[in-house]
């Protein structure tokens, strides 16, 4: 009984490393709101509205740090693959010996020889995603060239499990509605995460014992 215990304690510290699921690359603040800059109060100067020029084209679009910017999700993707290839080769060879003279005593038959090889193979793969919501994210820089970077998540709790929202990228103010919205393809560098996490995500994952023999698996 020690004996299967102890094997069985070795067997899980082997397999560890493959029950825990690789790390992000993104630090952990990728996603974290940035609040606006405090501002200084400015001295009075004698005029009757106190504070910085705005442009009246401007309207109200976001275009400070920590301003609230709607970003559209509308990401759909398709991919389709396919490939087929096949080779034949025959070959022959016959040989009938003589029916005069010596050789004529081995002639049972004509002696013939022939050989084929044929392979085909066919491969098909496809494969397509969509996400459509809205997130509301936060400016957390602008750079000189007038773009920005944008950065926030969403976090849904359902009696079910937790369902996560996270997305980050670079944005231009010519393409911010007047609304404050901006259509997710319009997004550089974009990293988009939908992770849920509870019971309904658990059960549609193997477990690290089966994604062990699936990787080893040769079949």
């Amino acid at each position: 009984m020690r004996r299967r215990l102890s094997s069985l304690a070795m067997l899980a510290v082997a397999f560890a490393p493959f029950a825990v699921q690789a790390k992000d690359k993104l630090p952990p603040d990728a996603f974290s709101v940035t609040m606006p800059m405090p501002s200084a109060p400015l001295p009075a100067n004698g005029s009757i509205f106190q504070g910085a020029y705005v442009p009246l084209t401007s309207g109200g679009r976001a275009g400070a740090v920590g301003d609230i910017v709607t970003i559209q999700l509308v990401e759909r993707t398709a991919a389709t693959k396919s490939n087929a290839a096949g080779t034949q080769r025959d070959g022959n060879i016959g040989l009938t010996p003589p029916v005069t003279g010596p050789l004529s005593l081995f002639n049972p038959s004509d002696i013939a020889m022939g050989g084929g090889q044929q392979f085909k193979g066919k491969g098909d793969a496809s494969q397509s995603n969509a996400l459509s919501g809205e997130v509301s994210v936060t400016i957390a820089a602008v750079y000189p060239n007038g773009t920005m970077l944008v950065r926030g998540e969403k976090l849904l709790t359902l009696n079910r499990g937790d369902e996560r929202v996270q997305i980050s990228g670079i944005i231009r103010a010519i393409d911010i509605s007047a609304d404050n919205r901006i259509l997710s393809t319009r997004v550089a560098d974009a990293h988009i995460r939908y992770v849920g996490k509870g019971e309904i995500a658990r059960a549609s994952r193997q477990g690290w014992l089966q994604r062990f023999f699936s990787m080893i698996s040769p079949f």
